[in-house]
């Protein structure tokens, strides 16, 4: 069951697009505190509750015992400590003695306290009383979620490509720079579907541009690229260059399509392309305007993007450089200045100049001839420039899929696109951080979804490249990303581990009928792709500890290795599963584990894939690309129930086209 409450004025957000009436009085669990200092949600926590969602957040797959704010920010320093991170999900379902979703529809900084003041309290509040609370009761976790995802609108579906492997490094710069990344894959027998382009392919990082010297014919280089099998995906950012000439800008000024400061002007801030506008994607002309201009580059035969920078981030503001200026002026006068003097302004004014609080109060949006501050609305802005680029997309390529994702997102922009993890870094803590993740971030709707992979930040070494593609062969977005000035970490380069890596790749193809229907049916059916064990054994006190293994679709478990050294792990089976130890597609040992704890062992070029009790999965040749796929031809990997019985649900489609729900898409295949 599923009740609204609304408070005050809400803004809508347009997440929820089901009819859902308002309930009148309080709702069925909690207190609702509302004042002119603002909103607080409580309620009690049982000893065996768990908390999950909250989507893209730090810690585990239990969010109990910490804070997490909703207030997206760019920082690409994910440790512990950090309570934000680059995304609004404001969805949690609590599981125990009651099944209950939490939906705090609400555009704006909002802080969750789960458990860390109190263990056995949730505090959520927020600073307005002007939002909408939904209040999801069901049978189990499973079916909470379900309810909650039919109100959202269906998850995006990327086109098949989408699902094989793609290379991206910050510093390729020329076309040698992508052709020969291309050529070593293949060289390598590396299989590979898309090359992602970082802003070093713009002229002067202006968006919907591309620099005349080193690609003088884009749509060729584009069409070369795709006849050997590779899509070519460029970024957009949301900052716009301040350029006179340049035509998004010029037509952006006249149009009155950026975000305005209070006297009407348009707002500036730093970016990478250094002084930039900002386009006004919550007003409906605007965020048009600004989805359109995708055609610069689709008409070049772009068929996939993806969206950064759009918290959106600032690196400074004239305001605030000018404040820093004047304070370091008054500071050069003095003969010595104190630690507290050191820390406190230079640096700290330094660092204060970055996403600061006072320049996203400081402009506004055009929302319905309303004027409404930006910092009221903040979360929503990356979620809006995903939607202006797959609303345009329906125009500019009817009828077919455009591959799309985004750093930045609030629940509601899952129609629109998928996301990545951000800017993580090369560490096991990261890589652990990736598989608890990525169940909360899909029951908030966000089915694409993945991590760069190896890590993109610091420099990765090559057994946690190995062991992050061993989980990453799994999510949906498979990316290798870096940072320019880090270690090269394409896999052709690892010498040593290239006959394990390659083997790993080529099983990611292999199992792609078995993933892209698992992906589809989550997409269809508003079910999992991946799920925490206590979803579908709430009652086994053991599989709700469990926060490193991941229930993948119906039929299958990973277990991931993720520690640096190791050669194995424990896991939890809660009920008998059959065990694939895989060191390629045609080489692997089975073995049939009881229900229990376990210690498996994994050599450094294993990965574990268990097998539920009555699934089978679908196995196909590996191939150099998704095009070359072959999945007519499968062996079935199986694990036979008690009636000797084993079978499997299979999507197949043409990949490209948004004709989903044909039945014959489906068929049933028994081992």
């Amino acid at each position: 069951m599923i009740q609204k409450y609304l408070y005050g004025v809400p803004f809508d957000t347009e997440s929820v697009v089901a009819p859902i009436p308002a309930s009148q009085g309080d709702p069925p669990v909690g207190t609702v505190k509302t004042s002119e200092s603002g909103f607080c949600f409580a309620c009690p926590l049982a000893e065996g509750d768990r908390v999950y969602g909250l989507g893209e957040a730090n810690r585990g797959i239990n969010k109990r015992g910490f804070v997490y704010v909703s207030d997206n920010v760019d920082d690409g320093l994910h440790t512990e400590n950090k309570q934000r991170m680059y995304a609004a999900h404001n969805f949690i379902v609590i599981s125990g003695q009651q099944n209950l979703g939490l939906f705090f529809d609400y555009p704006a900084r909002i802080r969750f306290d789960i458990g860390f003041t109190r263990r056995d309290w949730l505090e959520v509040t927020c600073e307005r009383a002007d939002l909408a609370l939904y209040v999801i009761t069901g049978d189990s976790a499973c079916d909470v979620v379900k309810q909650f995802r039919a109100i959202i609108g269906r998850s995006y579906i990327p086109p098949k490509f989408a699902f094989g492997f793609g290379q991206s490094r910050y510093g390729y710069k020329t076309q040698a720079d992508f052709e020969e990344v291309v050529a070593k894959h293949r060289q390598a027998h590396i299989p590979l579907d898309m090359v992602y382009m970082d802003i070093d392919y713009m002229d002067h990082y202006k968006d919907f541009t591309v620099n005349p010297e080193e690609f003088p014919d884009f749509s060729g280089f584009v069409s070369k690229m795709k006849e050997q099998g590779v899509r070519l995906v460029p970024i957009v950012d949301a900052g716009v260059k301040e350029e006179a000439g340049y035509s998004v800008c010029d037509e952006g000024k006249e149009k009155g399509y950026f975000c305005k400061r209070a006297d009407g002007t348009d707002f500036e801030g730093t970016v990478w392309p250094g002084w930039s506008h900002f386009p006004d994607v919550l007003n409906p002309e605007a965020r048009a305007w600004f989805g359109s201009q995708y055609k610069a580059l689709t008409d070049c035969g772009i068929e996939g993007f993806w969206n950064d920078m759009n918290e959106p981030a600032l690196f400074y503001s004239p305001e605030r450089l000018k404040a820093f200026f004047e304070s370091m002026d008054e500071l050069s006068r003095k003969d010595n200045i104190v630690q507290d003097e050191f820390f406190g302004k230079v640096v700290g004014g330094a660092l204060g100049l970055m996403n600061a609080p006072e320049d996203y109060a400081s402009f506004y949006h055009n929302v319905n001839g309303q004027r409404v501050r930006h910092d009221r609305v903040h979360n929503l802005y990356g979620g809006n420039m995903t939607r202006a680029a797959g609303e345009a997309f329906a125009c500019l390529r009817p009828g077919r899929r455009t591959l799309l994702y985004s750093r930045s997102s609030f629940i509601g922009s899952h129609r629109y696109g998928g996301i990545w993890l951000g800017d993580n870094a090369s560490t096991w803590a990261q890589l652990l951080a990736n598989i608890q993740m990525m169940p909360n971030v899909q029951l908030c709707g966000f089915l694409y979804t993945g991590a760069d992979l190896c890590g993109f930040s610091y420099d990765t070494t090559p057994d946690l490249a190995l062991r992050w593609l061993e989980f990453g062969l799994f999510t949906p977005l498979m990316r290798n990303h870096a940072t320019d000035g880090s270690r090269m970490q394409e896999y052709y380069r690892f010498a040593d581990m290239l006959p394990a890596l390659r083997k790993m790749l080529r099983l990611r193809y292999a199992l792609l009928p078995y993933l892209y229907s698992t992906f589809m049916k989550a997409a269809l059916e508003n079910t999992s792709y991946f799920r925490p064990l206590g979803f579908d054994f709430p009652a086994d006190p053991d599989a709700r500890e469990v926060q490193d293994q991941l229930l993948l679709g119906e039929g299958v478990m990973v277990a991931p290795v993720y520690t640096q050294n190791a050669s194995g792990r424990h896991v939890y089976l809660p009920e008998a599963m059959k065990l694939y130890r895989i060191r390629s597609v045609d080489d692997y040992d089975t073995e049939l584990l009881p229900a229990g704890h376990h210690y498996v062992r994994c050599a450094l070029d294993e990965v574990l894939l268990f097998i539920r009790p009555g699934h089978a999965v679908p196995v196909a040749r590996p191939a150099s690309c998704t095009a070359q796929l072959d999945d007519t031809a499968l062996t079935l990997w199986a694990c036979p129930d008690e009636n000797g019985s084993a079978r499997c649900r299979m999507y197949t489609d043409d990949g490209e086209t948004s004709d989903f729900a044909a039945p014959e898409h489906w068929k049933t295949l028994e081992a």
